[in-house]
């Protein structure tokens, strides 16, 4: 079968390698789509970063690996043991590697396990392969009408899902979402079915700001023509209830701050590169609250799944472009390196 493999830096390639073989416990699948996740161009631009150049601890693999943990597709074999799926069925894999364990484990935060790996970035396999095996408790059924183009994002809307869920947003609560990448688009839809209002976003690509307007923002702000915490504090009456910082930046992460309300919150949900400076006063003088949301819990894969088979989270918009596994150098990682006009490039292994 066909694989990318990650050796390094801008060094992705599409080999030859044998099927992986069924074991006890375990579901074969037959890729149908599979997302380019930010952290795989991340990956694919400057890493090492998240991805496993030493053996890691609950997979022993390490690079170089295969990518891709965006992904769903068909049920081809099972394993023994196996009862919560059949051949033929179509599903989601929850890609998240936990031990079972530690203290976070056992309180069903699995995502935020002692040594948590992720499919498709530390072993095991990956989704930007023809065929791949996985754990039997990773695999979601699939509804008929959720098709496989909307389930390869089912796993990013359950990072935007479950930052919205453990934050302190109501129903008719005001947000703003800083950056409106892929993950943040997918905030501003995820407030949008808790029922917040207004959603402000802010976001220096005037392509991606279309898209949230299309998506459900009221407001649309470009921070580099437009104090962006004076208009936020305008149109919600003195804050934000919640804001949403998306950007990995830090004029992002402090925009963000000062754009809540006294008592207002700002969650964190990007994954930084490096230190930010941050004023306490910022926070203390208006008793503001901070904290930080990183993928999602054991609870997270089957609301989505529900969200988007009832219409209420809608991601189609956000597929830019289709492609086949031989392009996803190309087509995919190069295409969205130079082209910030991209949402969520999704990569078919068996397209030809």
């Amino acid at each position: 079968m066909k694989a990318a493999y990650w050796h390094g830096a801008r060094d992705v390639r599409v080999v030859d390698v044998p099927e992986p073989q069924i074991q006890s416990g375990k579901v074969k699948i037959r890729v149908a789509w599979c997302g380019i996740c930010g952290t795989d161009l991340h990956e694919y631009m400057a890493g090492p970063i998240f991805l496993s150049v030493e053996p890691h601890p609950l997979t022993k693999e390490c690079a170089p690996l295969i990518l891709g943990h965006e992904f769903a597709g068909e049920v081809v074999e099972i394993g023994e043991g196996v009862t919560s799926v059949k051949v033929g069925d179509r599903v989601a894999v929850e890609p998240v590697l936990a031990c079972g364990r530690c203290y976070a484990c056992k309180s069903g935060r699995q995502n935020h396990c002692e040594v948590i790996g992720c499919f498709g970035l530390n072993g095991e396999g990956g989704g930007f392969s023809e065929v791949t095996v996985v754990n039997e408790e990773m695999v979601h059924l699939l509804p008929d009408h959720i098709t496989y183009e909307q389930a390869a994002l089912i796993e990013p809307t359950s990072v935007a899902l479950q930052a919205v869920r453990e934050s302190s947003l109501k129903a008719g609560d005001s947000c703003a979402v800083f950056g409106t990448g892929p993950i943040g688009l997918l905030t501003i839809l995820a407030a949008k079915a808790a029922g917040a209002s207004p959603i402000i976003a802010v976001e220096v690509s005037e392509q991606r700001r279309q898209m949230a307007l299309k998506l459900g923002a009221s407001h649309a702000i470009d921070p580099t023509q437009t104090d962006a915490v004076q208009k936020i504090r305008e149109l919600t009456n003195g804050g934000a209830d919640v804001c949403f910082e998306v950007t990995g930046v830090e004029p992002g992460l402090l925009g963000a701050i000062e754009s809540s309300r006294t008592g207002g919150q700002t969650v964190i949900v990007s994954v930084w590169e490096k230190p930010v400076t941050v004023s306490p006063n910022a926070i203390v003088l208006r008793e503001r609250h901070l904290m930080g949301s990183f993928g999602y819990g054991k609870n997270i894969f089957p609301a989505v799944i529900r969200l988007i088979a009832e219409g209420r989270i809608q991601v189609d918009e956000l597929i830019t472009k289709k492609i086949p596994l031989s392009d996803i150098t190309e087509g995919g990682f190069e295409e969205l390196a130079r082209n910030k006009g991209h949402i969520k490039i999704l990569v078919s292994p068996s397209a030809k």
